[in-house]
């Protein structure tokens, strides 16, 4: 199952994600969900660094992407961040069985 996790202040304001685990519906390198979502969040993650230019903690390792976008630049990435959640919203609704989106407040 993949996990998307979504992080948002007590406003509701997103300020970043977390992505993890595998679809299992086809072997490593040949799911096409998996790169569906994959290419989501690392797309998502490069518009933030380096195009928007905000400053945040991004880790893309071992099946995993994970963002933190600093406070003070959570405005500048809430379109980004917001369409991301929709698209995943949506691909989870299609795939019920391999992909899950969360919310956790920090």
């Amino acid at each position: 199952m993949i996990n998307a996790e979504f992080f948002s202040l007590p406003t509701g304001e997103l300020i970043g994600y977390r992505i993890k685990g595998h679809s299992d519906m086809a072997e490593s390198g040949q799911d096409i969900l998996c790169a569906f979502v994959s290419s989501a969040a690392i797309l998502t993650a490069n518009t933030i660094s380096e195009v928007i230019k905000a400053k945040a903690d991004i880790y893309d390792d071992d099946g995993e992407v994970y963002v933190m976008i600093k406070r003070s630049d959570a405005v500048l990435c809430k379109d980004i961040l917001e369409g991301l959640k929709l698209h995943l919203i949506n691909t989870e609704e299609m795939y019920p069985n391999n992909l899950t989106v969360n919310y956790t407040e920090v």
